[in-house]
C-alpha cells in the first residue's frame, strides 16, 4: 500500500509537471514502472477527480482547485492579499509573492507572476532553499535562532549559484541587517540574473513575508522603488490576514 499510494502522488506530479496532457505511456516510462500499474493508478485518481483523462492524455482533474482552496483557508490565506499581488504585478511590472514560515518550513502561499517559469524561479509550495531567497531571509530573521538553525540543518543550505551563502555565520551577519533595517535583499543567490527584494507583513500571530523578483539590470535601476512598494503592500496585507499557528516567538 505505501509504495502504491508513493507511485499514485508521482503519476499526479508528473501530470502537474507537464505543460500539456501526459499520455499513460509516457508516465509508464518516466516512472519506470509497467503500464497495467499506471493505468490502475490513473483509474484510482480519475475516479476521485484529481486527473481528467483526455484524447491526447491526462490533465489534472477539477478536484484541484478545490483543494489548493482547502489549503488556502487552513493557511489564512484571503482573496483579498492575492488580488493585491495581482495589482502589485500590474502596477509595477515585477513578479509579486506571499510566504510564511509555520511549524518549521517555509512556504510560498501565493504569486503573482508574468511568465513561466516566474523570474524568481519560485513556485507555491514548500521552499527548501530560504537561505538563498529574499522571503526566506525576511522569515528566519524573525526566528528564535534555535529555530533558525533546526531549518537550516535540516535544509542543508545548499550552493544554489556561486554567490549562494551557505555558512550559517555569514548569513546571520546578513540576517542582523534584516531585522535592523526591516528588508532582505539577495542577488543571483536563487538564481543567476535575478535579485529579490523581500519586507515582512505585520501581521499578529504570523510570520509572513511580500517579496519580489526583477531582473538583475532593472534591480539596480530601481530596487529601493519596489522595496517601497513593497512595504506599502505588507502593510495592506496585514489588514487582511488572520492569526496562524507558529513555533515560538520572534527575535534572535
Amino acid at each position: 500500500m505505501p509504495q502504491s499510494v508513493d507511485r499514485a502522488l508521482d503519476v499526479l506530479d508528473a501530470v502537474a509537471a507537464s505543460d500539456g496532457p501526459v499520455p499513460a505511456k509516457a508516465l509508464a516510462r518516466h516512472l519506470g514502472c509497467g503500464l497495467s500499474t499506471v493505468y490502475e493508478l490513473l483509474g484510482a485518481l480519475t475516479a476521485r477527480g484529481h486527473l481528467v483523462r483526455t484524447p491526447a492524455g491526462y490533465v489534472l482533474g477539477y478536484r484541484v482547485p478545490s483543494l489548493h482552496h482547502a489549503f488556502q483557508r487552513q493557511m489564512r490565506m484571503s482573496d483579498e492579499v492575492q488580488e493585491l499581488l495581482q495589482r502589485t504585478r500590474r502596477a509595477a511590472g515585477v513578479d509579486t509573492y506571499f510566504s510564511t514560515y509555520r511549524d518549521g518550513d517555509i512556504a510560498v502561499l501565493a504569486a503573482a507572476t508574468a511568465s513561466h517559469p516566474a523570474t524568481g524561479g519560485f513556485t507555491v509550495g514548500q521552499d527548501v532553499t530560504g537561505h538563498a531567497t529574499a522571503h526566506g531571509k525576511v522569515l528566519l530573521a524573525a526566528l528564535p535562532r534555535a529555530a533558525r538553525l533546526r531549518y537550516l540543518a535540516a535544509s542543508g543550505m545548499q550552493a544554489i549559484t556561486p554567490r549562494t551563502i551557505t555558512s550559517p555565520e555569514r548569513l546571520d551577519v546578513q540576517l542582523r541587517r534584516v531585522r535592523r533595517e526591516g528588508v532582505a535583499v539577495e542577488v543571483e543567490e536563487c538564481a543567476p540574473g535575478v535579485a529579490c527584494v523581500a519586507v515582512p507583513v505585520p501581521a499578529a500571530g504570523a510570520l509572513t513575508a511580500v517579496s519580489a523578483a526583477l531582473p538583475l539590470e532593472e534591480f539596480h535601476r530601481r530596487g529601493q522603488q519596489v522595496a517601497e512598494a513593497l512595504r506599502h503592500v505588507a502593510a495592506e496585507a496585514a489588514k487582511f490576514q488572520g492569526t496562524a499557528d507558529i513555533s515560538g516567538p520572534t527575535g534572535g
